[in-house]
């Protein structure tokens, strides 16, 4: 699209009724905001669509002449897809300042040379030509001004002291961190702090970086807060254009918003890709309004963080014990000599067919976690040998559901996977392996996610966690520290019992 600059207004070339010079979007100098015109009446569908969000024209079915005119009464605003700032572009949508992210393509819009930006183009192409088009008219009122919270359960004593320092940090907009472990039951710490915000009439984002973890919590969440409209938001949602007290999202579908939330949560903070995606880290930036609260929520921070925190540069709550009083698995380690060379003689490491066997004599559910897909393909024949049931799974596996739901059902007695499943998923009674612990694919969050999933259950609170190696990593010592370390500050606070 071109605009043409009539009286300081932009007009889009479509509605043009006489010849003007026009120009892509990216190339005027300045953009006037237009006075908000208190009596004009709004389209309110228009309003809902658009109000904290950054959208395409191809996003919105409405008429562009009705967008025109309520751009021109102060409503709307067209903001640059793309910048360019000394002569270098960047993308206002994702934040991609990375040249090899920006290609060119022949626009029948503008009719030039287009620059489009790759790095965010799974959300509609953004090219020079491009406005983004945000809501500045009336704000939708949230009409909340009493508890919402429908829920009949309660919160261990570590718990409730983390929930009561989220409180704050929303009531007060400031950032937090909270650092729990694994099975902690963070969801529930978020429930009165995300009523404290509905309650002062806040619009609310709880981010991830999962689908699957969306689709988890919508329920979970719809069941605790009945009587508000939440939004679930991923690929393919049907809920894209709901203005909602409470969106649940991934963490892509932030693109789209643009200081929108007074609160956003966001939930596996160091989990992959939000952890290495710069332009997924600014998006979560840009749809926080610029007064408003921060959670973060993570089992795992990186190291900094954990430097961070114990300067007293970042301010933190910790939740270092679960629900059910018992003390973190610590991993054990064992030597397993060279593993991958034996693999290619098809030999398994007599350790690693001790330990399954064991399991299964035992009638223990276990998983083994093994660091490359094509590895675990080869190791698969060989503990089937053990027993017939022994399945693998992996992020590629069309049948990675129906296996987690087998294993979930006690069908197989032991699941072979990838780090897929390092976190997201819980098995009740289960030990846990890592095959290979030295590989440089085992971080040490991750390492720390894998030995998460063991005694999370309070029927079975107790389990083994057994890191194989052929010789140990920095990652390794680190993960065991952090369980240590998290274990004697529950001892010290009185929150295990064990």
């Amino acid at each position: 699209m071109r605009f043409a600059i009539v009286h300081s207004k932009l007009l889009p070339d479509k509605l043009l009724h006489s010849p003007e010079k026009t120009y892509p979007i990216s190339t005027i100098d300045h953009i006037t905001v237009q006075q908000t015109n208190s009596s004009y009446s709004y389209n309110i569908e228009l309003q809902q669509q658009l109000a904290g969000k950054q959208l395409l024209l191809d996003d919105l079915v409405i008429p562009l002449e009705e967008i025109q005119e309520h751009y021109e009464n102060g409503c709307l605003i067209y903001r640059k897809g793309i910048s360019i700032e000394k002569n270098k572009p960047i993308c206002n949508r994702c934040g991609n300042k990375n040249k090899h992210f920006f290609a060119h393509f022949p626009c029948a819009r503008c009719g030039e040379q287009c620059l489009y930006c790759r790095k965010c183009i799974m959300m509609g192409r953004i090219s020079a030509c491009t406005p983004l088009i945000s809501w500045t008219g009336p704000t939708a009122q949230i009409d909340i001004n009493r508890s919402q919270l429908s829920w009949n359960g309660s919160l261990s004593e570590g718990q409730q002291a983390a929930s009561e320092r989220v409180v704050q940090a929303i009531n007060e907009n400031k950032e937090l961190l909270v650092w729990a472990v694994c099975g902690a039951g963070k969801t529930e710490v978020l429930f009165q702090g995300i009523d404290a915000a509905l309650t002062a009439g806040k619009r609310v984002c709880l981010a991830t970086p999962r689908t699957d973890v969306v689709l988890e919590l919508t329920p979970r969440l719809k069941s605790v807060f009945p009587h508000i409209q939440v939004a679930s938001l991923y690929g393919g949602s049907e809920d894209r254009h709901l203005n909602a007290s409470l969106t649940i999202t991934t963490t892509h579908q932030l693109f789209r918003f643009y200081q929108a939330f007074d609160t956003v949560i966001l939930d596996e903070v160091d989990a992959f890709p939000y952890s290495v995606e710069e332009t997924l880290q600014y998006a979560v930036h840009q749809a926080r309004k610029q007064s408003s609260s921060m959670i973060y929520l993570t089992a795992t921070p990186n190291e900094k963080w954990q430097t961070e925190c114990l300067q007293g540069k970042k301010d933190f709550a910790t939740i270092p014990a679960r629900y059910h009083r018992h003390p973190l698995p610590v991993p054990h380690f064992q030597w397993c000599g060279n593993w991958e060379k034996g693999l290619k003689k098809n030999r398994l490491p007599p350790t690693i067919v001790q330990w399954v066997k064991k399991r299964l004599d035992s009638n223990k559910q276990c998983l083994l976690f093994i660091p490359k897909i094509d590895k675990m393909e080869k190791i698969l024949p060989l503990i089937r040998s053990l027993h017939t049931k022994i399945e693998a799974v992996h992020a590629e596996d069309p049948n990675r559901k129906e296996k987690v739901i087998a294993m979930r059902n006690k069908e197989i007695p032991v699941l072979l996977t990838t780090t897929i499943l390092e976190r997201g998923v819980t098995f009740p009674n289960i030990d846990v392996a890592v095959l290979g612990a030295e590989d440089r694919i085992f971080t040490e969050s991750a390492l720390v996610q894998i030995a998460g999933r063991v005694g999370r259950s309070a029927q079975a609170p107790t389990g083994e966690i057994t890191f194989f190696h052929y010789g140990k990593t920095n990652a390794m010592i680190r993960a065991k520290n952090q369980i240590l370390k998290m274990n004697e500050e529950a001892r010290k606070k009185g929150l295990v019992d064990y």
